[in-house]
């Protein structure tokens, strides 16, 4: 093994408790840095995160540097699980007023990356998102296929399927990613998809908001009924041919237009 890979899979283990299986990401703040933000600082970075959260603030490249702390210990601690927890909650009592009409054609589209699988461990080797992204160190811990599951997340594609919704994967990854993302949705947990979407050589160069959009539109021609949408950029959900109602979970890490 590379010592890249052993470094990335080291850290993955660093991060999931051994109660819990492989697949779901359970982080452990104990283990982390003791360092404390001045309150100057946690004031702060409250209100930056408020303000790409709810895309106030619109395009954004880094983290800043004096909320770099704020955004581990946030990406590490309870508040981010908490976080995750409500917006499953929010999504499933939502689904559970939609009618199924059983004809297969009611969908839940639910985006990859920090939405249904947990990209954390390599994350925390590059700097919690205040490090200009790498595709290419990013494609190999891709390749490894052991991102955990969001636990919140598991819970939700469960109880959707249990409802009866048809269950599309719409994602930003390449199609020559398909095996191996194939092969990590089935490591975390998740099974009998209706559909995954990646992008094809047509779609390269598009931003993400127009290329979701477009996949979008293209269920509804096929008669889908696109009821709900989870996703961690508001990419993911805005545009056209958007869901009835739109679920954002948090990450102050990154930004995709």
């Amino acid at each position: 093994m590379d010592p890249s890979r052993l470094l990335l899979f080291s850290l993955s283990l660093a991060f999931i408790s051994p109660a819990f299986s492989d697949s779901l990401i359970r982080i452990t703040p104990d283990r982390l840095s003791s360092f404390k933000l001045s309150r100057g600082d946690a004031l702060y970075c409250e209100s930056w995160r408020f303000t790409v959260e709810t895309n106030d603030a619109g395009f954004w490249s880094y983290v800043p540097d004096r909320c770099l702390q704020y955004v581990k210990d946030y990406m590490t601690g309870e508040r981010y699980r908490s976080d995750s927890e409500f917006v499953a909650d929010d999504s499933l009592a939502y689904a559970k007023t939609v009618h199924i009409a059983g004809d297969g054609r009611d969908v839940w589209v639910f985006d990859i990356d920090e939405t249904l699988l947990s990209n954390l461990p390599y994350y925390a080797v590059h700097g919690f998102g205040s490090e200009a992204f790498d595709e290419a160190t990013f494609d190999e811990w891709v390749n490894l296929a052991e991102a955990p599951a969001l636990p919140a997340s598991l819970r939700l594609y469960r109880e959707l399927e249990r409802l009866g919704f048809t269950i599309v994967l719409l994602t930003g990854r390449s199609e020559d990613q398909r095996k191996i993302t194939e092969k990590n949705l089935l490591y975390a947990g998740y099974i009998n998809w209706e559909r995954l979407i990646l992008r094809g050589p047509a779609d390269n160069g598009k931003p993400a908001i127009v290329y979701k959009s477009e996949k979008r539109r293209e269920l509804e021609d096929e008669g889908y009924r696109i009821h709900g949408s989870s996703g961690d950029q508001w990419s993911d959900l805005m545009g056209f041919a958007i869901a009835r109602r739109s679920f954002k979970l948090p990450n102050p890490m990154y930004f995709i237009a």
